[in-house]
Formats: structure tokens, sequence, C-alpha cells
């Protein structure tokens, strides 16, 4: 009986992946507000006050969202999880729903928020689980480890 050896992405290329996805989608909203922004100069002046800051704000996260959850959904990897070669998948394998892609963003805020801390599992967990990955049920494994096809580890 053979056993493939599951590698688990680790702190570097997991921050480096998560960094190259703000810059893709902070590029993809600022597009956008640069597009809105033409097309108000050729209307007129636009003048945002508090409430308009504020949908301002709420947009912007809710598409900052929408950029993580459908590529974690969908594919169970964004842009630049591909581009480093990880996947994000449940414990069994699967590509994670929308639901528990959801649960993932929201852990991922969590472990952001005080200066990356969620993310110093990482170090110390056996299967390489941060913050978000605990809460979702979800692990980052490399897409091709070497000897054959994606394999992933049973949960134990």
């Amino acid at each position: 009986m053979s056993t493939t050896r599951v590698r688990y992405a680790g702190i570097a290329t997991r921050a480096l992946a998560l960094a190259i996805d703000v810059a893709i989608a902070q590029v993809i909203v600022l597009t956008g507000a640069a597009v809105l922004g033409l097309v108000a100069s050729l209307v007129g002046e636009l003048h945002l006050g508090p409430t308009g800051r504020w949908l301002a704000a709420a947009v912007w996260a809710l598409l900052i969202a929408t950029y993580f959850v459908t590529f974690w959904s969908a594919a169970g990897q964004t842009p630049a999880m591909r581009m480093m070669g990880i996947r994000v998948t449940t414990d069994s394998g699967e590509i994670p729903g929308i639901l528990r892609s959801i649960v993932r963003l929201i852990g991922l805020v969590l472990a952001i928020i005080p200066f990356f801390a969620g993310f110093l599992p990482v170090l110390v967990d056996d299967r390489r689980r941060a913050l978000q990955d605990m809460l979702a049920g979800t692990v980052v494994e490399h897409a091709d480890p070497p000897g054959g096809p994606f394999v992933s580890a049973p949960a134990p």
C-alpha cells in the first residue's frame, strides 16, 4: 500500500499569495473607481458626503469579499494561489462551498486584525492551519505534490 504525503502550504507561501491577491483585488476596485470618477467628471462635480463615503467603503468591502469567496468556492484557489501552486480544500479534500468560504473570509479578517496573529498557528499546527482554516474546517495544500496528481490528506 502506497501512501502519498500531502504537503501543506507554509506561512511564506500563503502570505505572498494573500499579498498578491489583495493587490489584484485593489487594482480591480481602483479601476472601477477611476471609471466612475471619469464618468462623474464628464457630467459634473462629484462630492461625496459622509453617507457617500460610508457607501463607497461598503462597496469596497463587498467587492473584496466577493473576490475571495467566489474564487475559493468556485475553484478552491484565487489567481495568486494558482500562481503559488496552492489551493484550499475542506478536510475531506473537496472545494469549500460558499458558506464555508464566507466563514473562512470572516476568519481571515479576524486573523489579520491583531497584527496578523491569527496566522501564527501555521507555525505550530501539524496541518499548518491558520485561524480562518480552523474556523472553516479547511486546509491549504500544494496543488501538485511531487509524484502524482493532487491528493488530499484524510481528516485526523
